[in-house]
């Protein structure tokens, strides 16, 4: 078993802290055009592609 072990303790200036710890002010987007509604066809196109893809990469493995 290898059994190097490192410091966890890091030495940095109190400049380079105060910029890592720094808040970062957040704005909310307001000019959103509306919501996208999920339909019933949205989801059996997502799982008719992921069939695909797997008949797809099952007969690339029976190729090989």
């Amino acid at each position: 078993m290898n059994s190097n072990v490192t410091n966890s303790i890091i030495v940095m200036e109190a400049g380079e802290l105060s910029k890592l710890v720094a808040e970062v002010k957040e704005t909310v987007a307001t000019n959103v055009n509306g919501k996208t509604v999920f339909s019933a066809a949205d989801l059996w196109s997502i799982q008719k592609s992921m069939r695909t893809a797997h008949k797809l990469s099952r007969k690339r493995d029976i190729l090989s």
